[in-house]
Formats: structure tokens, sequence, C-alpha cells
């Protein structure tokens, strides 16, 4: 195993909170099954970067039958910023440990421009990062194959000397399709024990 490849959010980075999925609902104003439904719905196109921010929430408007003004939507993707932005910092200090021995790490997020904006200017550890994909920025979402053979490409690696750590067992699967070793994220611990830490 030559690199080990991290997903982001459920991982590194945690799901949104509770106060923060309560804060998007607010300020949309609507109802939270149909806004949750259609906010998750039409975001794969956000991720991949084939619409930005204000046009994945005009999208969201329409779905719901509905219009938001600028200033809305302003708001809400200040909301949907804030709703991703917590971390959890033993993962933080592993991607250090890592780092500091000499292991080959890489990222591969589907996350939006904004997002990935957001967690540059704020977060130094992504430095750590030999590749950073972001799907925004690699047209491709996992889990999309393109997303996990940009990511093959990008480190010059055959799909065998990846290890891929990701919450999701769909995403994993797709991986592992494509001969990516695979370990399902459940807790650092448990991840550290893969890694031989």
């Amino acid at each position: 195993m030559d690199t080990v490849l991290f997903d982001m959010f459920g991982v590194i980075a945690r799901h949104q909170s509770p106060q923060g999925k309560a804060r998007l609902v607010a300020v949309a104003d609507h109802a939270p099954e149909p806004f949750w439904e259609a906010y998750w719905e039409l975001r794969q196109p956000y991720d991949r970067g084939d619409v930005d921010g204000v046009q994945y929430w005009h999208t969201v408007a329409r779905r719901l039958g509905t219009a938001f003004s600028s200033a809305r939507i302003a708001d809400l993707i200040e909301a949907d910023l804030d709703s991703w932005s917590a971390v959890d910092p033993s993962m933080v200090d592993l991607l250090g440990e890592l780092a500091d021995a000499g292991r080959n790490i890489a990222l591969l997020s589907n996350i939006p421009e904004e997002l990935a904006a957001y967690y540059e200017n704020r977060y130094a550890w992504l430095k750590h990062f030999a590749v950073l994909g972001f799907s925004c920025r690699i047209g491709h979402a996992k889990p999309e194959p393109g997303a996990y053979q940009w990511c093959c490409q990008a480190l010059g690696l055959e799909p065998g000397r990846i290890l891929f750590v990701d919450d999701r067992e769909d995403n994993i699967a797709a991986a592992r399709v494509l001969g990516i070793r695979g370990h399902l994220f459940t807790t650092p611990d448990r991840l550290r024990t893969a890694l031989g830490l």
C-alpha cells in the first residue's frame, strides 16, 4: 500500500449537526422533509462543479415550488458552509501523524466549490495531502468511476496500491470494482488498527 486516500465528510470532517440542519431549514423557510429531499436529490451536479451555489439554490427553490431572493441564497450558502465546517480533532491529529511518518495521503471529497474554498482558507492540515481530489474541480463525484480513476492518475499509482477510507459502503464498493482496496470508516481507533498504527 503506497497511499491512503481519505474521504472528507464523515471521516475527517463531521456530518451536518442537528443545529446546522435546523438553521438551513429556517433560512429556507420551508418544511423539512421536502427541503431535504430537494437538497440531496439535486446535490450531485453542485458537488461535481456543474453548477455554482447560486444556481444550485435556485434549482432547489424551483423543486420546492418557490423562489429564493439573492439575499436569501447568500444566507443559504453561508448556512450550508457553516453546517459542514466542523472537523474531528482526532482525525486531524492522525493525518499529521501519518504525514510526519512519511506516509503518502490523499483526499477525495464530494464538495462544492464554495465549500472547497472555505476549507482551503481555514484548515492548514490540507497541506498534508499529496493530492486534493475535490469533486467540484475534477468533474467527477463519488461513486462515479471517474472520481477514483482521476485519483489513480493524479497519484501515478495502480489501483491496488491505494487504500480508500470512506464512511459510505456504496463509495467503498465503487472503488473496489476498480481494484482499489477499501476501509469502511467507523471510528478513528479502528482505522488506526487497519493502518497498523
